[in-house]
């Protein structure tokens, strides 16, 4: 045993010392004044400066609570109090970047209006003061105003090797600003390193009880309204008068941003949020980025990445287990590998205890990320280096360097080592003592002796990790130790249960030789000795797993029956089939099909290729793929229904391309899908086309120069006619569903009006500049009266379909597409005068008031009046069977089969404006070609 000189009279001064490094100057002493320098020479250590930098047999001087100096050939300050850290390892203590650390819950707010569904209808804020509209616009919040030091959640986070971290209120869209403080044990103005450190964002809008935002997109739409709004706030609008939140917005913009996502496709979605407005986020993520690392590389963000893992699937009950899908099992299995798909992609990331349930789980947490190929370096430079870079604190913090805050922990190993232990954390030059009983090594086998009048006995002692003391000699009694380098406690126990009996030991130190005193469980006194014998023998401690991890692989999208690899572009040639090419040449039996590069090159018969995959299309039928008008799949959400007019939202803002009906209508013959807003307001959002690409991204789904559209309402959904507790949010009959509509498009006119007369202005020279504020809303109104937006609306009733076909007149525009129209029949004559399309259902009827008039012939009389008509699905499971639905028009009204399949190709093709693209077949369009086993239809 080597004995280690280390007295406890220095554990008692380096305590005491800590009371008085930073004692407050401007506070009265209740005390004797002691002052002292609270200098500490740390020596014979392994110093890790940084993850690239080791040095051996060094020293650390720090001095009032900073680094004084680190490094070989020291020299030791002769006030220094020396810790001979021999055998020891010293880190800098990690940072933790995403935290709520002292910051106070935030409290949720009474709605206006009561509780029920007032409370999830509230439209204005309650917020008191000159603040903005949206109580999840929290730009003003301040962190450092409403931070209070815990020594006991400090304590927690100090145990698992943290000194500092990035701390804000998590409550809202917009958070307001992060204070960076460390964790020592201190009043708060000493361990408040950094007040106005970071800006914080999210998808959430927290505690905010007002009705919008209350989806995804409506989140973003706000967040885009927010940045424009800042910038024109800056011209000093009089019109706006004083709005604190966004004053300190437009404050807070020179601080690093941090976005909380969560989720692989809110991380790209926050992204580019931050790209339309020149603002480079610092991403916090969650555990599945590594299903999309390409594009999550893409983004050229820097990341906050938790280590809470997904709990293992409870397999004992078997109804329960047919809930678990193929993604979640390889989602537990894969998760653990997300920070090491980071590194391996050159991402740059930091790691937080955030998610997680118990911050004690982390560093096994972390370990397990190591196993998965987490490098150590990288694990450290995570935890140290990258976070303060990025908060712009790293001549402050993040590595042991002359000069930075003396934040740093001593560890018996390598710090990230299964087997190591985490001695001390000192924060701000204050000892913070993890388990310094384990600070001497005396592992090891002893011969002990214990002498007493009633006899001698006689043990082999094994002293192993832990604590864990082993007293051999006939049987085996296992006990514990505990030594501080100068007095040693032993202690077992002999026999079991109520019969048990423990026996005490002490004794201090002599060279390789201890000698005490005991006492056993009859109360008879002893004297003990044992002399050391031989060293415990070290084992290999490493963070690597002894064989290669076999794991799954990713697949795109990640789920059942994804891709491995994404399927590449071939030439093909379908050879002899009956080829229904909804177009004038109508049904062609026994023809091929030439594509080459996605496109349709050729049709006709007995055609060559020798670059095309020949697909035998005998007895089998080929068609243009299925265009389904009217579709809410693929979406992580479907209404914004908090106010009448959302016309700002965008359904391609929350494309969700893990959706499985992509593969399921794709299995039923769909290749196009519009993607619409709900029908919960009078004017909902912009609406997404997509082609079905399985295992695409979300920007990749997106047909590419498609007209945009919008999506109205009209009817009971508008003005919640099943609501049996009142609606708060106009309108509430149709007449105001129809003036709903008169007061957006006279808004947006003005809108139009005030931009001409501002822009008119601005040409003239030594005119006073008129700034006009964008609005997001009425830019897309604007839009459609200038023919860049079209609309597709949800109706039923005849006379609001009349009614809103006047309102188009008013305003000069044409409604593109009455959908569902279902009483279109009756109305079809003034349908086709007004220039509008219809998409309908083939058979729906009676599922509320408003379609009891509703019958199978619809379709038919309205292509028969010579309007272009289409078959839609609204429903997911319908769209598997469009071809079926197209077929019961020939059915009910003796239409033909080739005008029946144009109902789900062509015809909705022209409706939605890519019929030049793709909707038949025809030499030049997208080769989007189903082939049926049988008649479509």
């Amino acid at each position: 045993m080597r004995k280690t000189k280390f007295l406890l009279t220095v554990l008692i001064l380096i305590c005491g010392a800590a009371e008085h490094i930073n004692a407050q100057a401007t506070y009265p002493l209740n005390d004797v004044a002691s002052p002292k320098n609270g200098s500490y020479a740390f020596t014979n250590a392994t110093i890790v400066k940084d993850a690239q930098t080791t040095l051996q047999n060094a020293t650390l001087v720090i001095r009032q609570g900073k680094i004084e100096a680190v490094g070989n050939n020291i020299m030791v300050p002769k006030d220094a109090v020396i810790i001979d850290c021999k055998g020891k390892y010293i880190y800098p203590a990690f940072i933790d970047i995403y935290s709520d650390y002292g910051i106070p819950a935030a409290e949720r707010q009474a709605a206006a209006g009561g509780g029920g569904f007032f409370r999830t209808q509230q439209l204005t804020t309650n917020t008191k003061g000159a603040y903005g509209w949206n109580q999840s616009i929290k730009s003003e919040t301040e962190a450092y105003k409403i931070f209070s030091a815990d020594d006991a959640k400090a304590k927690a986070l100090r145990d698992i090797g943290f000194g500092s971290v990035l701390t804000h209120q998590k409550d809202g869209i917009a958070r307001g600003t992060g204070a960076f403080v460390t964790l020592a044990n201190q009043a708060d103005n000493f361990v408040l390193i950094k007040d106005r450190a970071s800006a914080h964002y999210s998808f959430n809008r927290g505690t905010s009880s007002q009705s919008y935002p209350s989806s995804m997109m409506g989140m973003i739409a706000l967040l885009r309204q927010t940045y424009l709004d800042a910038q024109w706030y800056k011209s000093n609008p009089a019109t706006e008068g004083v709005n604190l939140s966004l004053k300190s917005w437009n404050d807070n913009q020179s601080l690093p941003q941090i976005f909380e996502a969560n989720d692989k496709w809110n991380d790209l979605r926050a992204d580019k949020i931050g790209d339309e407005f020149g603002v480079q986020y610092i991403i916090k993520g969650g555990t599945n980025e590594y299903q999309r690392i390409k594009e999550i590389s893409e983004t050229k963000a820097s990341f906050i990445l938790s280590l809470n893992y997904p709990a293992a699937m409870d397999v004992d009950d078997p109804n329960d287990l047919r809930f678990t899908g193929l993604d979640d099992l390889k989602h537990w299995e894969l998760a653990p590998g997300n920070a090491a798909a980071f590194e391996k992609a050159g991402i740059n990331f930091c790691l937080t205890t955030a998610d997680l349930a118990n911050v004690t789980e982390f560093m096994a947490n972390l370990r397990k990320a190591m196993e998965y190929g987490l490098s150590e370096n990288k694990a450290l430079d995570a935890l140290t280096k990258a976070p303060a870079s990025l908060l712009g604190v790293y001549d402050k913090i993040g590595s042991l360097d002359a000069g930075k805050i003396a934040n740093f922990l001593i560890t018996s190993g390598p710090v990230f080592g299964e087997k190591t232990v985490l001695l001390q954390n000192w924060t701000q030059g204050l000892k913070n003592s993890i388990k310094d009983d384990n600070w001497f090594d005396v592992k090891g086998s002893y011969n002990y002796m214990a002498y007493s009048n009633t006899g001698n006995k006689a043990f082999t002692l094994d002293l192993k990790d832990a604590g864990v003391a082993q007293f051999i000699a006939k049987d085996t009694l296992t006990g514990k130790y505990s030594y501080d380098g100068n007095l040693v406690k032993l202690s077992y126990t002999e026999g079991r249960g109520p019969n048990a009996k423990e026996t005490i030991l002490s004794g201090a130190v002599t060279g390789n030789r201890w000698i005490g005193r005991g006492t056993d469980a009859q109360g008879i006194a002893f004297t003990w000795t044992a002399n050391f014998d031989k060293k415990a023998e070290a084992k290999a401690d490493s963070v690597r797993p002894k064989q290669p991890l076999t794991l799954g692989k990713v697949t795109y999208p990640f789920l059942s029956y994804g891709w491995e690899e994404m399927p590449k572009q071939d030439n093909i040639l379908i050879k002899n089939a009956t080829v229904w090419t909804s177009e004038k040449e109508g049904k062609l039996e026994n023809t091929d099909v030439l594509v080459k590069g996605g496109k349709i090159v050729s049709v006709g018969k007995n055609l060559t290729d020798a670059t095309a995959r020949v697909i035998d299309g005998t007895g089998k039928h080929v068609t243009a793929g299925i265009i389904d008008e009217h579709s809410h799949i693929a979406s992580s959400s479907t209404n914004e229904g908090g106010q009448s007019v959302t016309s700002e939202v965008r359904i391609g803002d929350n494309l969700n391309p893990d959706d499985m009906n992509i593969y399921r209508q794709l299995s039923g013959g769909v290749t196009t899908s519009h993607i619409l807003h709900g029908s919960a307001n009078t004017i909902g959002g912009q609406t997404q086309l997509i082609k079905l690409r399985w295992g695409a991204n979300d920007q990749d789904l997106k047909f590419a120069g498609a007209d945009p559209f919008i999506k109205f309402a009209l009817g009971e959904n508008v003005k919640r006619s099943s609501s049996t507790q009142g609606n708060p949010r106009f309108p509430d009959s149709r007449m105001g569903v129809d003036q709903v509509l008169m007061d957006a498009f006279t808004r947006a006119s003005d809108y139009q009006n005030a931009w001409k007369m501002a822009d008119d202005n601005n040409k003239k020279k030594g005119a006073t500049p008129i700034v006009i504020r964008k609005d997001l809303e009425l830019e897309a109104l604007a839009e459609i009266m200038n023919k860049k937006r079209f609309i597709t609306c949800h109706s039923y009733v005849q006379s609001e379909i009349n009614a809103t076909i006047k309102v188009a007149d008013k305003f000069g525009f044409t409604v593109n597409t009455f959908t569902h129209i279902l009483e279109g029949y009756k109305v079809a004559d003034k349908m086709k005068a007004h220039g509008a399309h219809a998409s309908t259902f083939s058979d729906w009827w009676n599922y509320k008031m408003e379609v009891v008039d509703a019958i199978p012939y619809n379709a038919y009389i309205m292509q028969k009046v010579g309007l272009n008509v289409a078959i839609n699905s609204d429903d997911a499971e319908m769209a598997r069977r469009l071809n079926q639905e197209a077929a019961k028009s020939v059915k009910y009204g003796g239409m033909s089969e080739e005008e029946a399949w144009k109902m789900v190709t062509i015809n909705p093709a022209k409706m939605l404006h890519v019929d030049k693209q793709t909707g038949s077949i025809k030499v030049g369009k997208d080769a989007d070609l189903v082939i049926w086993s049988d008649n479509p239809l």
